[in-house]
């Protein structure tokens, strides 16, 4: 089927709607210029990821002969000095194709383009290169690291035509190499830990350049800087920035550091919006590295909760807003952030974080934070603790299509309903409800009653109720829940610490936490993945290993 243009700007106006994506990446930020490759390569993710979702888009030949490359410009990876016939950027085309067939040698190249005419018009091939000339350019012209690109791009775009079900001339390999076939059926600390030194440091160049400061060019602390030392105030419990940067200063290989008073600076000069727009941009680059894992499973469950930091001591005068009392309705206040992660089958990954502000409603908060997982990956059904018990909250999650499972805070008639089971000695019992919504509209749910096992109580208190729109069948994976309390407390391990009341700064500290810990269990699945072939929940690479490793990516090991 013929590409139209029509497809084309469906695919195009797809990629600018979205929010944390700048295309093409090597001609749109300053993280690269136009002669980065992994620029290019970030582009051919975005572009193949949007491309094949589009059911007359079907050809992963098409595709190579489509691909946007006018803003990249080539000759920065081109060995040859004088003119040659055939471009660089058609040579990439050629060797893309080359890949995504599988083949070793350039004679099957060769004859394939002799007979396709209509493909070589299509690669902009005025005469099929001979074979001498095809080895040449691969071996002679091209970088190692070029050479390596076309690789790479070809791997993308089989992952995504794969994932999009469009047919595919060769399964694409892992993103690891294989491990050498040993007898040891569980492998050592030394493999893991050499293995997880060479994921992390591979993560940790993906993923660090979404972050970025709004400084001169002729600032002299690099802007990696900051980010090194944020994450060396990860690396130790309760250290803050004044204190961290001091070690920082003996401890890094760089030349100059940032005190710690000019790093609090920085990050308070970012807004919330621009904060949260970083972290989406990096989850997004550990999501494309994770998902090219056949052991990672892009569909499925995500859990959203709400985690409150250690309780405040001090005034809270003019931020009553922003310090607002606990979730169990105490006498104390703490500042409160809320999340979306990933749980199930699926490794879990804080998708999206922002701060939770007084006046805002639950409703408002889900709405925010699904839209923002909706955006990454494909969501089956949502998990929630019963502070969004709300009708209203249903509601609109079950016009997204999403099934939900929600306990239910016990009123009146769900005490009695209990009361009447523990008289009949009866485990579990479901009945449907309407949930009213205000001008005779009605959300209907699901109630399931279910008795806990060894309970501490003897009446009533025995049984918990739960809310769903799927029946009972999804309420086994309200199990998968317990996930998001362990991870607060990974991420907040992973906090710096900070006496300061600016909420931009807080907020900071928590979500690059949660992105210390996303890593974390990233690196776990890739170096699980290249040991054993399998993903267990159960972390191969402990969290200490993860942030000692990074500290030696950070010139600090």
């Amino acid at each position: 089927m013929p590409i139209t243009t029509e497809s084309r700007r469906t695919v195009f106006r797809q990629i600018a709607r979205l929010s944390y994506v700048e295309w093409p990446a090597y001609d749109s930020t300053p993280l690269y210029d136009r002669t980065s490759l992994t620029g290019l390569e970030s582009d051919v993710r975005i572009v193949s990821g949007a491309w094949f979702t589009h059911h007359e888009h079907i050809s992963v030949e098409q595709f190579v002969s489509e691909l946007p490359l006018a803003y990249f410009q080539f000759e920065a990876h081109d060995c040859y000095e004088s003119p040659t016939h055939y471009e660089m950027d058609t040579l990439f085309r050629v060797f893309v194709l080359k890949e995504l067939l599988g083949w070793e040698h350039e004679t099957a190249l060769y004859e394939y383009l002799e007979s396709h005419p209509e493909l070589c018009e299509r690669l902009g091939l005025e005469t099929v290169p001979d074979q001498s000339t095809l080895w040449r350019s691969w071996h002679t012209r091209f970088t190692d690291e070029f050479r390596e690109t076309v690789q790479k791009a070809a791997r993308t775009i089989l992952i995504k035509a794969q994932n999009a079900d469009v047919t595919v001339p060769r399964e694409p390999e892992q993103i690891l190499p294989a491990r050498d076939d040993v007898d040891e059926s569980v492998p050592d600390d030394r493999a893991i830990l050499d293995n997880a030194d060479r994921v992390t440091e591979h993560v940790s160049r993906v993923v660090f350049p979404a972050f970025s400061l709004d400084r001169g060019d002729s600032c002299e602390i690099h802007e990696n800087a900051y980010w090194d030392l944020q994450t060396y105030l990860g690396l130790r419990e309760r250290l803050a920035a004044n204190e961290g940067a001091r070690s920082f200063l003996y401890e890094s290989t760089r030349d100059r550091t940032p005190l710690g008073h000019a790093h609090r600076e920085q990050i308070r000069d970012l807004s919330i919006d621009q904060v949260r727009g970083m972290y989406r941009q990096a989850i997004t680059r550990l999501l494309n590295e994770v998902a090219e894992t056949e052991q990672f499973f892009r569909a499925g469950v995500v859990a959203i909760d709400i985690t409150e930091a250690d309780p405040f001591t001090g005034d809270r005068t003019g931020y009553e807003d922003e310090i607002i009392g606990t979730k169990e309705k105490t006498d104390e206040y703490a500042y409160q952030w809320a999340t979306v992660q990933l749980v199930g089958n699926a490794v879990p990954l804080v998708l999206d974080a922002r701060p939770v502000r007084r006046g805002e409603s639950r409703k408002e908060i889900v709405e925010d934070l699904l839209d923002s997982a909706e955006d990454l990956v494909h969501v089956d059904n949502v998990l929630m603790d019963r502070e969004f018990d709300s009708q209203h909250v249903l509601e609109m999650i079950s016009q997204r299509g999403l099934s939900y499972v929600v306990p239910k805070r016990m009123q009146t008639s769900e005490k009695a309903q209990a009361k009447r089971l523990l008289q009949r000695d009866q485990d579990r019992y479901e009945t449907d409800r309407k949930l009213h919504l205000g001008k005779n509209e009605w959300h209907e749910t699901t109630l399931i009653y279910r008795r806990k096992e060894e309970s501490e109580h003897d009446d009533h208190r025995q049984y918990s109720v739960f809310m769903t729109n799927r029946g009972s069948g999804h309420l086994t994976e309200y199990g998968y829940r317990w996930e998001i309390e362990c991870g607060y407390r990974s991420i907040k391990r992973f906090m710096a610490a900070t006496t300061s009341k600016d909420f931009g700064l807080r907020f900071f500290y928590f979500a690059f936490a949660c992105l210390l810990y996303s890593i974390w269990r990233a690196v776990d699945l890739l170096v699980q993945v290249e040991l054993t072939g399998e993903y267990e929940h159960s972390p191969m690479v402990t969290a200490d290993n993860t942030l000692t490793l990074l500290k030696k990516e950070t010139g600090i090991g």
